[in-house]
Order: structure tokens, then C-alpha cells, then sequence
């Protein structure tokens, strides 16, 4: 039998529709009730138009600092993400290198 499993997202908003605060909760996390999260993104790729969708959200609190770090590790799972579904060494190579340069760029870590 095949198994069901729920995300669930909720976005509490001030009377500007920004986001206040972001919680998350798995069924299949490893932790139990609600996780409170400064952003998220998420990026769907919709089967019947063939494109993709998604939600980009972050709350007052999330400092531009936390936003450059939080974007270089989207940029380096990306490249791991890609390779596992690929198999493309060189391409994803190719956005490793780019997150180092944009790590560099922003002087993220220290030589």
C-alpha cells in the first residue's frame, strides 16, 4: 500500500498581508509539532502547464546577513539536488563554483 505524507505551512500575517511569522510541521520530520522558519521558498514544477511555481516568503526578522548565507546553501543544495537527479557532474560543478563566488562576493567566510 502506498503511504501519504503532509508539509504543512502556516503564514501568520500582519494587516498588510506580510508575513509575521512562518511555521512548518512533517508528518515524517524528526521532530514533533511546529517549526518556526525566518523565510522559505519553495519551487513547484506544475505538470500541466509545464512550468515552474513559487512561494517566496520572509518575515521582518530575517536579516540580510542570514538571507546571503541562507542563499548560498540554497545555491550549493542546488547543486546537489542536481546531480542526484541528473547525474550531470560537470553542471553542477559549475553551480558549486558559482555559490563559492557568491560566498566570496559577499565575504561570507573567513580565509
Amino acid at each position: 500500500m502506498s503511504k501519504t505524507s503532509r508539509i504543512i505551512f502556516t503564514i501568520h500575517l500582519d494587516d498588510k498581508n506580510l508575513p509575521q511569522k512562518i511555521e512548518w510541521e512533517a508528518d515524517d520530520a524528526d521532530f514533533e509539532g511546529k517549526r518556526e522558519a525566518k523565510t522559505m521558498m519553495l519551487s513547484i514544477w506544475d505538470k500541466q502547464d509545464s512550468v515552474t511555481m513559487g512561494i517566496d516568503l520572509w518575515t521582518k526578522e530575517m536579516l540580510v546577513d542570514d538571507m546571503n548565507i541562507h542563499y548560498h546553501q540554497i545555491f550549493a543544495k542546488l547543486a546537489d539536488t542536481y546531480h542526484n537527479a541528473t547525474g550531470k557532474n560537470e553542471v553542477s560543478l559549475m553551480i558549486k563554483n558559482f555559490a563559492a563566488e557568491f560566498a566570496e562576493k559577499l565575504k561570507l567566510f573567513n580565509p
